[in-house]
């Protein structure tokens, strides 16, 4: 190693080491300017020394990668949810199941905050961070490792004596006067300010711009290691080891000796958790010792050796000001209560949806009054009930409108509905408006260059009324228009131009007929093959697709039954938009097409979108549901009881990838 290497090999140590006192132990060993000036000097060594790049390299922590896409990626340990407890008596059952299968009553166990923030899988080899998963479905979640190398409380590059290789789960967070920081910068910007830090925090890992990750103030706090290694005997080891690795491991978990600890942990944070800087939802308890923790093993959703104690939902008093109503591109109308702004789990709450008309007469709202709030889920306010004695006598009850917001027309309620709605679909702006705006979205048509702005500022131009509107858009109709500069009209129509390419499925799915998502309408696709083929068809032959019922076959024949669909679709299709199946979408062949396969479990070789994609490239179909109509059950390891319970009691085959492959290969012979 030369000279310059040697150099730029000890300035990232000590960088290192800075940013694990200063971020993770919060002692800064020199100053910011000190920090600031070794930082530079490592990233003028790096570019003037090319060949001594690496990717864990403190200067990397800016971020500045633009990620296209993210790679779905399958866990190796599927990361499983937590069963959940509300009461002591709920967490003595858990105790006693403990007790039974292990036959043993001496054990302890380790209590942890549960983290209201996003969660993440790390792998480490050699010391050096090589993957960031996150948690998706359990089973596979998204690369986000550039991003995740810009947050400085995850080391890059550990320190000690570490395992060879192993994972390691955490949570991202935002801290709460971080959050509030944000969202006054963004005020002062004239921004919308942010939901809450979860969401935020989410959305963050999801951004393209890792440079734009690296400004948000994400933290992470690191709690379970996961290895085939068998360094230590005990959780608790693990964490205090993880420590000295370079970890930011929160100082808040407790070993407790038995459940009358674990209890009095519990009431502990229940007053304590308000004052924390960051948010939680409850208490983590899992067995301590890890051979006891592979003994009891896990269900199909859940580990058996930890469970979650979930604290009552946070509730506050605010002031009820108004009631609005928002019109969806359906024509559903939702009530939405405007409040006095009042801090509630860590955001600001202004609004909270009451739903329908059932939910405002359930509470007996009137106007003014004094009303309790929470978060359905911990994300979402609602209204969950009313302080009587503070309500004003001569306050009015609120009444439902009876006619739209929108268009004014009168609203109708079917009786085996609880909303509202607006009937004049084609005349009404915000149906209108909707109806373009879920037509251009990314799972639909993807129309780059077009936005909801865009679509609010063409519509109020008179130069749109619907999505079909968009293809006849001329160049000299939008140079006049304000913030539309030559390069925004361009993308606009290459935009318009690449959706012509959207395959059928998602043109189905485009249109906005209701009760038809991204599901429903691949296997009418499928089905059908042309746009034709469907509108000709007879609500007992839809009622033949699988995964269509009564509903969704009602709502298909109404949409195709009104003359402005069809005028539409003639006018989509005269534009070129795809009305058939191409046959790069066609499957390879038809062997598969008899039967129909219902995929469940983890599997070792291919994902379960892989392994669907086989299925319906042979012609088979796929199924989320055991029926009478299926097949088999492509089954790979922790298949859920519940489907091979269904399974078994209507005969049904359990099939394993080796056996998929060789019954298509016995077909193709």
């Amino acid at each position: 190693m030369n000279l310059i290497q040697k150099n730029i090999e000890k300035l990232r140590d000590e960088l290192h080491q800075h940013n694990h006192y200063y971020y993770v132990l919060d002692k800064p060993l020199i100053s910011d300017f000190d920090f600031d000036m070794k930082l530079k000097q490592l990233n003028d060594l790096e570019n003037k020394f090319p060949e001594f790049n690496d990717d864990n390299s403190p200067t990397k922590r800016v971020g500045g990668l633009v990620v296209k896409s993210f790679n779905s990626i399958i866990h190796k340990y599927p990361m499983y949810s937590l069963d959940n407890s509300y009461s002591k008596e709920d967490l003595e059952d858990w105790n006693q199941r403990l007790n039974k299968n292990l036959e043993v009553t001496d054990f302890k166990f380790l209590c942890e905050l549960k983290f209201d923030g996003v969660s993440i899988n790390l792998t480490y080899d050699n010391g050096v961070l090589i993957k960031a998963v996150t948690r998706g479905d359990g089973i596979q979640g998204d690369d986000v490792t550039e991003n995740i190398k810009t947050i400085k409380t995850i080391p890059l590059k550990l320190k000690g004596s570490y395992p060879d290789k192993f994972q390691i789960r955490g949570e991202i967070i935002i801290d709460k006067n971080d959050f509030i920081k944000m969202n006054k910068n963004r005020i002062s910007e004239g921004l919308e300010p942010y939901m809450n830090p979860r969401n935020t925090a989410s959305g963050s890992l999801k951004l393209q711009d890792s440079s734009e990750v690296a400004k948000r103030p994400l933290k992470c706090f690191l709690y379970q290691i996961v290895t085939e290694e068998n360094n230590f005997k005990t959780q608790n080891e693990y964490l205090i080891n993880a420590l000295d690795w370079g970890f930011n491991i929160s100082n808040t978990y407790k070993l407790c000796n038995n459940l009358n600890e674990v209890i009095k942990f519990i009431n502990f944070w229940e007053k304590e958790r308000l004052e924390l800087n960051f948010g939680i939802d409850g208490i983590v308890i899992k067995v301590d010792n890890l051979n006891f923790q592979q003994q009891l093993g896990y269900t199909s959703k859940y580990p058996r050796w930890s469970i979650a104690y979930k604290y009552k939902t946070e509730q506050v008093s605010t002031k009820l000001l108004s009631v609005s109503y928002q019109v969806g591109r359906t024509g559903a109308v939702t009530p939405v209560a405007n409040l006095e702004s009042v801090l509630l789990g860590g955001t600001y709450v202004k609004r909270a949806s009451l739903h329908n008309q059932d939910q405002i007469n359930k509470l007996d709202l009137y106007f003014d009054d004094q009303v309790f709030i929470e978060k359905g889920g911990e994300i979402i306010p609602k209204i969950v009930g009313i302080d009587l004695n503070k309500r004003d006598p001569s306050s009015k009850k609120i009444k439902f409108i009876k006619n739209c917001p929108s268009c004014g027309q009168n609203l109708i309620r079917n009786e085996s509905e609880s909303q509202h709605y607006c009937l004049n679909i084609n005349y009404c702006p915000t149906q209108i408006k909707g109806r373009i705006q879920h037509f251009i979205s990314r799972k639909a048509m993807d129309i780059n260059g077009i936005g909801n702005e865009t679509i609010d500022l063409l519509y109020s131009n008179g130069l749109i009324l619907n999505c079909a509107d968009l293809y006849e858009l001329q160049r000299e109709d939008l140079i006049s228009l304000e913030r539309m500069a030559d390069k925004s009209i361009d993308n606009i129509f290459i935009g318009l131009e690449e959706s012509k390419k959207i395959n059928f499925e998602r043109v189905l799915f485009a249109l906005g007929i209701r009760y038809v998502g991204q599901t429903v309408a691949k296997n009418l696709a499928r089905e059908f093959k042309t746009i034709d083929l469907l509108i000709s068809k007879t609500y007992d032959d839809l009622l033949l697709v699988d995964e269509i019922g009564e509903r969704i076959s009602e709502s298909i024949i109404d949409f195709f039954n009104n003359e402005f669909n069809m005028e539409l679709i003639n006018r989509l299709r005269e534009f070129g938009i795809q009305f058939q199946i191409n046959v790069i979408d066609e499957p390879t062949n038809d062997v598969l097409s008899d039967y129909i396969f219902v995929i469940s479990g983890v599997f070792e070789t291919k994902s379960r979108d892989e392994l669907k994609k086989i299925i319906e490239k042979n012609g088979g179909k796929v199924s989320t549901s055991i029926t009478l109509k299926t097949n088999f059950l492509l089954g790979g390891n922790n298949i859920g009881p519940s489907k091979i319970e269904k399974a078994k009691s209507i005969g049904l085959s359990i099939i394993s990838e080796n056996d998929l492959s060789n019954l298509i290969e016995s077909k193709l012979l």
